[in-house]
């Protein structure tokens, strides 16, 4: 409602003003005016000031928003090679920011220093080759840089060597939520088609394949840290993104295809709720959380609940109308609470038993009780002995 008022006050502010500058235009009426549509040395030297306004004004912006925002930058990265992510990010910010604050600064003293004036003609020369190739060798070097510097850090995240001794887990993504399966003792997921998609099998496993049959499915990614976990991802419908930004990883999952990322986790998930800027950043959301909740029960509903850190697992595609709360919690445990989350978990292959065990224990027919045997009649026994004796 507060939003609505103030674009209506906005809205009629600017009708005011347009209103303001017609009643203006009136007054002006025998004045006399230049309306020629050619510029002179007036527009022009308005024109020149303004270009050096607005460079003030991109870099006024810029560092408020370093000062106002920066604090919500994703800090202290939960995985081994997020160090390099950051350090790559960290340089190319500081490329952009330099090159912007030179050439933004450059542009707009040109504009200013050579604008328009009465007479004065504009120097043309067709080319000048040393120009050219400095403006055109430092931006091919600085790039050069950042792409091979990227490469490094891309190849060493992604490779895997096939005798590392890593963790394979299984992401399905679906409309909307994701799903995990380990891998089990063997280490080797077991095939699986979206065809084979039944009851509690919901992320089509087979069964049959001698793979699966120590797969373990769950809606709640738990992790150990320390150990390497490479992630294979599958879709069952569209395009989805599995995005973990604690961790400095993303990758597509795409229908009828297998991809895969891997990281190694360095922060449990209560180590990094001690971490001060996490502590800063939940304090921060706690904070708008209680006002938001004052508003709630103001309005007699409930209020929020009081927000603890967790790591997400997020879909970062818009992959449909729910997109937005495509989400699954992660846990990173040490690695003996891991191991004892695991051990309480059954495979899909005994889920999948259990609930065929219990389908047919409900569909089997229920079996009728023999009728029990008829008792003679004694009245009519003695009748007939007495009958007898008689003719006798």
């Amino acid at each position: 409602m507060t939003s609505l008022l103030v674009i209506i006050v906005l809205v009629l502010l600017s009708v005011a003003i347009w209103q303001m500058t017609k009643i203006f235009d009136l007054t002006q009426v025998g004045n006399s005016r230049n309306n020629s549509q050619v510029a002179n040395d007036n527009d022009n030297n308005i024109q020149g000031y303004l270009m050096f306004g607005f460079l003030a004004f991109l870099y006024i912006f810029t560092i408020y928003g370093l000062f106002k925002w920066g604090h919500l930058v994703l800090s202290n990265p939960a995985s081994e090679h997020g160090a390099d992510y950051d350090n790559l990010m960290w340089i190319t910010f500081a490329v952009i920011f330099f090159v912007q604050a030179i050439t933004q600064a450059l542009l707009h003293y040109f504009a200013f220093q050579y604008r328009g004036k009465k007479d004065q003609k504009a120097l043309y020369f067709a080319d000048n080759d040393k120009l050219e190739f400095i403006w055109t060798i430092i931006p091919v070097i600085v790039l050069a840089g950042l792409i091979l510097y990227g490469l490094y850090t891309w190849t060493n995240i992604m490779f895997v060597d096939e005798d590392e001794d890593v963790m394979v887990v299984e992401l399905y993504a679906k409309q909307f939520s994701w799903e995990a399966r380990y891998s089990g003792k063997d280490n080797v997921l077991g095939k699986a088609n979206v065809r084979l998609i039944e009851g509690v099998n919901t992320m089509g496993v087979d069964l049959a394949d001698p793979n699966a049959q120590d797969d373990i499915s769950t809606t709640e990614l738990h992790i150990p840290k320390g150990k390497k976990i490479l992630f294979k991802l599958r879709s069952q419908d569209v395009l989805h993104s599995a995005f973990m930004p604690h961790f400095r990883a993303q990758m597509n999952c795409v229908p009828g295809m297998v991809t895969q990322f891997a990281f190694k986790p360095i922060k449990t998930t209560d180590e990094m709720r001690q971490d001060d800027d996490m502590i800063e950043k939940v304090a921060t959301i706690n904070k708008i959380r209680a006002k938001k909740s004052a508003e709630l029960v103001a309005n007699g509903e409930a209020p929020l609940e009081p927000y603890t850190f967790d790591y997400l697992l997020l879909c970062n595609k818009i992959c449909g109308a729910s997109h937005y709360n495509m989400q699954m919690k992660i846990v990173v445990d040490n690695p003996q609470d891991f191991q004892s989350w695991l051990k309480d978990k059954i495979t899909i292959v005994k889920a999948a038993s259990d609930e065929k065990a219990a389908k047919a224990a409900e569909n089997a027919p229920i079996a009728t009780p023999a009728p029990a045997a008829k008792k003679p009649d004694s009245t009519v026994v003695a009748q007939v002995t007495a009958t007898t004796e008689v003719k006798k």
